[in-house]
């Protein structure tokens, strides 16, 4: 959470020099080829033994469609469109439909101090964003409205994602959802490639490109599909809560964001909220962390 927090200034950055088509052409071309170089290393002989069964086919087909062509894209386009506290704070509504999903799925079973922990931090995530629904709900932005999207997008991916997860651990299944989502994605962002010039980068856009796409995209996705393995999703989730104030802090250091007291009262909010989530009350049952894998 620490270092998707901090991502968000370095994508807006990033989003700021090369728009959103070139950025998105590199992520679809490097990740893909990243997640099958280290299948290679790991597996070596091994490797078409990580092929998916026919009878996951389709799940990985589907974690790759919502997963990384409607997440990635609405994230990508809505923080364009955004700020990237705002942007940190609107996809934290994550877990709340993590949790919608779980409760209406039945595969975990879900305290109370998780649901009220969860409402007590979108109350916060409302509070911070008042000064944009104070004109009416119109007035939320484009942007805001698009992570709500990518938001559910994400957790469907984390739920959906978990049985196979469990089955095939999380490096094969990043990196056939990635195989997957490339054609479709290098198909939409190919007309950008004029775009790109990478002779021109610079050690600052070098670096955030290398924040981005490796440690947050690729090694953060492996540890949080790990993490919801052996934790629960349930019980995971909440943590999303820890990225908005990483978020402001680093945007205020880097982009130079500004916010009032009553940013910062929502944000100590939602603070609270995943604190009462997470830490409060006894552990949650064991069989609530092994869901049906069917």
């Amino acid at each position: 959470m620490i270092a998707w927090g901090m991502n968000f200034a370095f994508m807006k950055y990033l989003l700021d020099q090369l728009g959103v088509g070139p950025f998105m052409f590199l992520r679809f071309l490097v990740l893909p080829l990243l997640g099958l170089a280290l299948l290679i290393v790991v597996f070596r002989h091994r490797i078409a033994h990580t092929w998916p069964k026919r009878a996951d086919l389709p799940r990985f087909l589907l974690c790759a469609l919502i997963g990384h062509v409607l997440h990635i894209s609405a994230v990508a386009y809505g923080m364009n469109l955004s700020t990237a506290f705002s942007s940190s704070l609107v996809l934290t509504c994550q877990p709340l439909f993590t949790l919608a999903i779980l409760a209406w799925l039945g595969v975990e079973r879900l305290r109370r101090q998780q649901l009220v922990g969860t409402v007590i931090a979108f109350a916060g995530i409302v509070i911070f964003l008042g000064d944009k629904f104070t004109g009416g709900f119109s007035r939320a932005g484009l942007g805001d409205l698009t992570l709500l999207v990518a938001g559910a997008s994400f957790s469907a991916y984390t739920v959906l994602s978990r049985p196979l997860v469990d089955r095939y651990g999380p490096l094969i299944v990043l990196s056939y959802t990635l195989l997957f989502s490339m054609p479709i994605m290098l198909a939409f962002t190919s007309p950008f490639l004029g775009e790109l010039r990478l002779a021109s980068f610079g050690p600052a856009v070098w670096a955030a490109l290398f924040w981005a796409l490796v440690v947050c995209s690729f090694v953060g996705w492996l540890l949080w599909t790990w993490v919801n393995s052996v934790r629960g999703v349930a019980r995971s989730a909440p943590f999303m809560y820890l990225m908005p104030p990483v978020a402001g802090v680093m945007a205020w250091l880097t982009l130079g964001e500004t916010f009032t007291w009553l940013k910062i009262a929502g944000a100590a909010i939602t603070m609270a909220g995943v604190a009462y989530a997470q830490f409060g009350g006894r552990p949650p049952p064991r069989e609530a962390a092994q869901p049906d894998s069917a």
